[in-house]
């Protein structure tokens, strides 16, 4: 089991397991509101959860370049959602060069590259390492919902408006792109290391963007939620979008922190993720 401390940690995973939906979900959200009140207490500026999340994604992308560039395959790794990825961070990056250029675009542009190399040695170079049948989801599931809801809900600010739609979108695609990654790692029950690696470091980097949106409005007394067009429905909708990507990660950051503190280099997920 490894050292006592592993041991211990084990103990309490395998007792959360074999309590009840309700609770896992009450248990779930107290874990969230103790981590938001240390980050709170750790970080005076808030802002720079959201570049944390950004690097970290960042950083997430380059374990899957080590492990394209050196075991020569990409099995377990879904090529949609690394296009998803590439459509959403395009957008932003369109959105952030014609707003304000800063370190977001900085971060976006160095994601956005690297995305771009994973699909194409994904699509060209690995190609006969790609198992195709369990990517299953079709693309236009994910992207045709996202584009007619930013078209209905954009912030309203001085900016045109196809920027504007263009940075909902953007918003939108993001907190929906892993699910085609999630959905192959349910048809092949496990997931091997760099992958899970990955999948791990976008569940800590939307955890950070949730924060960031969380601790501001906090901070602000709830008036954050309406410097974007007073009354409008954006704001509600960003944290909305914030909170689905964070919780639809939680469950696999919870098997993958099981199999990390049980010694295990593949995780063994369940059939269906909740």
């Amino acid at each position: 089991m490894g050292t006592p401390i592993a041991a211990a940690f084990s103990k309490i995973l395998a007792w959360v397991r074999r309590r009840s939906t309700k609770v896992k979900a009450l248990l779930a959200a107290a874990a969230a509101l103790c981590a938001l009140v240390a980050l709170k207490r750790m970080v005076k500026n808030p802002t720079h959860f959201f570049v944390a999340s950004e690097a970290i994604h960042f950083l997430g992308i380059l374990v899957l370049i080590y492990k394209l560039a050196t075991l020569k395959t990409c099995s377990g790794l879904s090529l949609k959602s690394q296009e998803l990825t590439a459509v959403f961070l395009a957008a932003r990056l369109l959105c952030s060069v014609s707003i304000e250029a800063d370190i977001h675009t900085v971060l976006d542009c160095l994601t956005l590259c690297s995305t771009l190399w994973v699909v194409y040695m994904m699509r060209f170079k690995l190609k006969s390492s790609y198992i195709a049948k369990l990517d299953s989801m079709p693309l236009y599931y994910v992207i045709v919902p996202c584009a007619i809801l930013a078209a209905l809900v954009n912030p309203h600010t001085h900016h045109a408006r196809p920027v504007r739609m263009l940075w909902a979108f953007a918003m939108y695609l993001e907190s929906i792109s892993v699910l085609p990654q999630l959905k192959m790692v349910q048809n092949a029950k496990i997931i091997e290391p760099f992958t899970a690696h990955y999948v791990f470091a976008l569940g800590i980097a939307r955890f950070l963007g949730f924060a960031h949106w969380i601790i501001k409005v906090y901070e602000s007394r709830g008036n954050y939620m309406y410097l974007i067009g007073a009354g409008y429905i954006w704001f509600p909708m960003m944290l909305l979008a914030e909170t689905v990507q964070t919780f639809i990660l939680a469950d696999f950051c919870y098997y993958y922190v099981k199999g990390v503190m049980d010694g295990r280099l593949i995780i063994y997920m369940p059939l269906t993720l909740h």
